[in-house]
């Protein structure tokens, strides 16, 4: 994802299970994740719960605020965080640069809600959590997060369970089997893949591209500081 980051932008610091945003919310800040995991969901009155977007460290939760857009379902954190807080210009002070980079930010977040959309419609358990893993790894990997294989992963297996559209049960019986497969080795919130090319084929997950656009580390201009 091409940078958002500014010059002098403000910070802000959540704890876990702190809401970065409820929904309906017209939020007056874009938060850039340094530290720290959150997610974005949707609660049934039941109180069943869609897990519709995790954000880590690198992202921006979430772009289309800075055009000035309300927070359609709640976001809270799931870990200590620290973020870079970038100010939502009015309209008239957002420049072409300022949409460009903004566009850039939305095309990423489109393309990985579109994977989840053929994960969760047509991937079988297996494949769901092999893929749920696969990316993690690799958003951590991009942020310079990620170690001989090796990331943190503080999800619970509610959380995997509520993200991949499964039971609790399910999702505990297909870790155990993956396990088993030699495939992950889940410890202590951590998460080592044995062999990674088996992982990606378990998940029908390609290996990832270079980013053109995220190694030019764009900046977005100093007059549209968050500070």
């Amino acid at each position: 994802m091409a940078s958002l980051a500014v010059a002098a932008a403000g910070s802000a610091h959540f704890r876990p299970h702190q809401y970065l945003a409820r929904e309906n919310e017209r939020p007056e800040a874009i938060f850039r994740i340094d530290e720290g995991w959150a997610y974005r969901f949707h609660l049934f009155g039941d109180g069943r719960r869609q897990i519709t977007a995790l954000f880590l460290p690198g992202d921006y939760c979430e772009p289309q605020w800075g055009l000035g857009q309300c927070a359609t379902q709640p976001i809270v954190a799931i870990t200590a965080m620290s973020t870079t807080r970038i100010a939502c210009p009015p309209a008239g002070e957002r420049s072409n640069e300022y949409y460009q980079h903004l566009w850039t930010a939305l095309v990423k977040t489109i393309e990985r809600q579109a994977d989840w959309l053929v994960s969760l419609g047509r991937k079988s358990a297996r494949e769901r959590i092999a893929q749920l893993l696969c990316e993690i790894y690799d958003r951590m990997h991009d942020s310079g997060r990620a170690y001989a294989q090796q990331c943190a992963l503080p999800l619970t297996q509610l959380d995997i369970a509520d993200i991949t559209g499964l039971t609790p049960v399910h999702v505990n019986r297909t870790l155990q089997a993956m396990r088993l497969a030699g495939l992950i080795c889940l410890q202590s919130k951590w998460l080592t893949i044995p062999d990674m090319d088996a992982l990606r084929r378990a998940a029908r997950w390609p290996t990832p591209a270079p980013d053109p656009v995220s190694s030019k580390a764009e900046q977005l201009p100093n007059h549209l500081d968050g500070g």
